[in-house]
């Protein structure tokens, strides 16, 4: 894990996050382009978190922060890199964020189908909140 670097992305990794989604992310989502990547790494440089081996990204995490709550989003390795610790490197790094931040208490959306992402949540010392359910509405301009 020595050679694992983990750092803020900025404008320059945009493209490279999106279509490493493409390869490591569970689902879609509406905000999965350029311009709204592009918005949360102008309005919070430090929320979208990589994960590189060298000069190869392995895992991202969006650590988001809206001076209240802490949310996480798009926790994703490459699947040829899974289970050699890069997801909990990058929790970490995104708990640590939270706690300098303020946040008291983190959260994260996991899809339903998803029983790998919910292990490794759960190995993460998160655990789902039955009680809740998510609502959304999607918003044109």
């Amino acid at each position: 894990m020595s050679d694992l670097r983990i750092r803020p992305a900025g404008p320059e990794d945009l493209d490279t996050v999106l279509a490493f989604w493409k390869t490591a992310a569970e689902g879609t989502s509406i905000s999965d382009d350029r311009d709204g990547v592009e918005r949360l790494v102008t309005r919070d440089p430090e929320a979208l978190i990589l994960a590189e081996r060298g000069r190869e990204l392995v895992g991202t995490v969006i650590a988001g922060f809206d001076g209240w709550r802490c949310h996480l989003y798009r926790l994703a390795v490459h699947p040829d890199q899974r289970r050699r610790g890069i997801g909990s490197a990058l929790l970490t790094a995104a708990d640590e964020r939270f706690v300098r931040l303020g946040g008291r208490r983190g959260d994260a959306m996991v899809l339903v189908g998803n029983e790998r992402a919910q292990h490794a949540w759960r190995a993460s010392g998160y655990e789902p909140q039955e009680q809740w359910r998510r609502w959304v509405k999607p918003l044109t301009g």
